[in-house]
């Protein structure tokens, strides 16, 4: 299994904007499709948005779609994902996951995914 540890979280106001990085080790990343999902307080974990092993094909969640970004970088082995006009219901625990894939199927349950991050928490005040 590849190991993930996610960073770039904090506190944020409403409308602006944080970058997550999901920085991976011990496997070759470029071999994974990834994907990000979040925990919010009191709140069951939601897939946000995943992407294939090329970063050629992407899949949000309608409730981000039109603000957040994911992408990668197979040479630095890192994921990222861009969050722009953060709102207060966007706070939670954000996980980056991570599956041995080389196909353009992209995944979006989390029991699909082998490797899990340590999660970074997501703040937005109003």
């Amino acid at each position: 299994q590849v190991q993930l540890v996610e960073s770039g979280g904090g506190l944020v106001q409403a409308g602006g904007s944080l970058r997550l990085s999901c920085s991976a080790s011990g496997r070759t990343f470029g071999a994974y499709a990834m994907a990000w999902f979040r925990q919010g307080p009191g709140k069951e974990r939601e897939f946000v948005a995943a992407i294939n092993w090329s970063g050629g094909s992407t899949v949000y969640a309608d409730s981000v779609k039109g603000r957040f970004t994911i992408s990668r970088d197979n040479v630095k082995n890192t994921g990222y994902l861009q969050m722009n006009s953060l709102k207060p219901e966007d706070t939670a625990v954000y996980y980056c996951a991570a599956k041995p894939s080389v196909s353009n199927y992209l995944r979006v349950r989390g029991y699909e995914y082998d490797s899990w991050g340590q999660g970074t928490q997501v703040t937005v005040s109003s």
